[in-house]
């Protein structure tokens, strides 16, 4: 038996604004962050994403490669984002659709974001959704992409 090759947890090779505060234990790979911007512990994100200003990633979250985050969002506990429809172990080419998340959108707790998904602007993911299709801006979803009705805006 030989001993696995290790990789170490930290930050690499990625980019704060100002007034950001990451917690230990996290995994950031080659990523972008606006000002005012905070990252839980035990949290990964990967590869070229770019957070916005005042984003909120809370514990155990997995920011999937490539996705792009707005400004002003919450991400709460145990969020699992994807970027791939047809993972395949060991293979050299893959299509990376990462999801795309806009302005003042809250995603609840153990939500799951799947390929390709655009969240728009002032949108509600509640905890435990599944959201598999597009969400138009100023929606709130629950369960499986079930939607209720657009809140009134002031």
């Amino acid at each position: 038996m030989s001993e696995p090759r290790r990789l170490s947890i930290g930050i690499r090779d990625s980019t704060f604004g100002d007034d950001c505060v990451v917690a230990e234990c996290v995994n950031v790979y080659e990523a972008t962050f606006g000002d005012r911007c905070f990252v839980g512990p035990f949290v990964e994100v990967q590869n070229d994403v770019v957070c916005g200003t005042n984003v909120r990633i809370q514990s155990h979250t997995l920011v999937c490669e490539g996705m792009r985050i707005g400004d002003d969002v919450f991400i709460g506990h145990g969020v699992m984002t994807a970027n791939s429809r047809y993972p395949q172990a060991g293979a050299a080419e893959w299509a990376c659709e990462p999801p795309v998340v806009g302005d003042r959108v809250s995603i609840g707790s153990n939500a799951t974001i799947l390929p390709g998904v655009t969240i728009g602007d002032d949108a509600v993911i509640g905890s435990g959704a599944v959201v598999s299709r597009d969400v138009a801006a100023g929606t709130i979803v629950v369960g499986t992409n079930r939607v209720l009705e657009k809140p009134e805006r002031a």
